[in-house]
């Protein structure tokens, strides 16, 4: 069977654990807006079965847990009407507000590529596994996006200035940083992932016991050793102040992030900052998807989303044409715009 005849997930119950297995391996197993209404649908359904006591999510095959959503028909939707990407992130933080809000206990195997929506499916999990291979980023702001699926929640709340750090240069994790982050519960190497996952639809009672019999003392987390750098550098708040920290350190590090920053969209940045710095105060994951909604469907019709999936995944010449073009002409007017309330009936609610 070819992978356009075969099911985008996998969806089973096999004794008290309900299972997940993304099933896209071409595409890195991104998700597509058929894959988040077949979970939802899933997940409502466990959430009152007796027989089912634990979820497990992961992905059958391939090289990655999750790369993202389906940026391509997210932005094929945004230069038209936009009803489709709406729909899709309407959706998908449907998803993300569930998995968070779920009363039996997640486990998420992030081995692999971790990213975007990745992120969104596997950080809600009161477990999150990380291997080795794990590569964890939220990389939006170079395609015009922004950290979503909850990204200014989970980020927000990273030690010292980790999240904006992550949230405006994409820089990518691997499994050691993640544990130390705390974005992992356990690290686990990948070559005893399956015997795990084995033990665990055994044993689902057992899952504590099982997680921490398999857990193996990670690497030295090289993002650890920068902390103070990071805390130091992205301080502020304000885009243009964390430039001004960058070039006056004048360091190797600040010099090289400087250059990662120039390429990403100014707007998009600005967006991230203000997102996590609102996002830090929410008491309720609901407000953060809310107000992340109302950022996506501004976003995902403007020029720099637009533009930015175009230069890096259309045509991939890497050249995008960000509008505003610097920092200084991204004015407090337009991020406010983008930040505003939708039409009543038109905001984003949580499943009822």
């Amino acid at each position: 069977m070819s992978e356009t005849e075969a099911p985008e997930l996998l969806v089973s119950v096999e004794n008290g654990v309900g299972r997940l297995r993304l099933n896209r391996p071409k595409a890195i197993h991104a998700l597509t807006l058929n894959m988040c209404e077949i979970m939802l649908e899933a997940l409502i359904g466990w959430r009152d079965d007796p027989a089912v006591r634990l979820v497990l999510i992961d992905h059958a095959e391939g090289r990655g847990f999750c790369a993202g959503g389906d940026i391509r028909a997210i932005w094929e939707s945004g230069r038209t009407d936009g009803s489709y990407a709406r729909h899709f992130f309407f959706e998908e933080y449907r998803l993300n507000h569930l998995l968070f809000t779920y009363a039996k206990p997640i486990v998420a195997i992030m081995d692999g590529i971790t990213m975007g929506g990745g992120v969104g499916i596997s950080q809600p999990a009161r477990y999150r596994v990380a291997t080795e291979r794990t590569m964890f980023a939220m990389p939006e702001t170079g395609i015009g996006l922004f950290p979503d699926v909850g990204g200014g929640w989970y980020l927000s709340r990273l030690p010292g200035r980790a999240g904006e750090y992550l949230a405006l240069t994409g820089a990518r994790l691997n499994g050691a940083e993640c544990k130390a982050l705390g974005l992992a519960t356990h690290y686990v190497p990948s070559e005893a992932i399956e015997d795990l996952k084995a033990k665990i639809l055994a044993a689902p009672q057992d899952v504590d016991t099982l997680l921490d019999q398999a857990s193996a003392v990670p690497p030295e987390a090289p993002i650890v050793a920068q902390a103070d750098t990071i805390d130091r550098l992205f301080a502020s708040d304000r885009y243009e102040d964390i430039l001004a920290a960058l070039r006056t350190d004048g360091s190797e590090w600040a010099t090289k992030q400087i250059a990662i920053l120039a390429t990403k969209s100014p707007q998009t940045c600005k967006v991230s900052l203000r997102q996590l710095a609102e996002g830090r105060e929410y008491v309720d994951f609901a407000d953060e998807m809310r107000s992340e909604y109302r950022i996506a469907c501004h976003v995902c019709q403007r020029n720099d989303f637009i533009e930015g999936v175009r230069a890096l995944i259309v045509d991939k010449d890497n050249q995008p044409k960000w509008d505003p073009a610097t920092p200084e002409e991204v004015s407090d007017h337009l991020i406010d715009r983008i930040f505003a309330p939708l039409d009543p009936d038109a905001e984003w609610t949580p499943l009822p």
